[in-house]
């Protein structure tokens, strides 16, 4: 799972870029996504940032997914917290 949002969050990030660097240099016309939608009309700067935004942010909850690695329950505990018992709790 987190390879699939490492690599969904890379491509949204990259055609994001790119159809910005084409609105603002008419540079990238094979990257070009949102023009050829069509949806957006007189709105591609923004629906380019929001792509970007949302490449970025999936990118960022793949490291929050490979983190976890993707276990759960009780014995699933982080090394480095220490637990103490206090005397008589059995």
């Amino acid at each position: 799972m987190k390879k699939i949002f490492e690599v969904v969050g890379f491509l949204l990030t990259l055609w994001g870029v790119a159809g910005l660097l084409h609105e603002w240099f008419d540079w990238f016309k094979l990257w070009q996504f949102v023009e050829k939608l069509g949806w957006f009309e007189g709105y591609e700067v923004y629906a380019n940032i929001v792509i970007a935004v949302v490449g970025v942010a999936l990118m960022i909850a793949s490291e929050r997914v490979g983190r976890s690695g993707g276990k759960s329950g009780a014995g699933d505990r982080d090394p480095n917290v220490v637990t103490r018992k206090t005397p008589g709790s059995d």
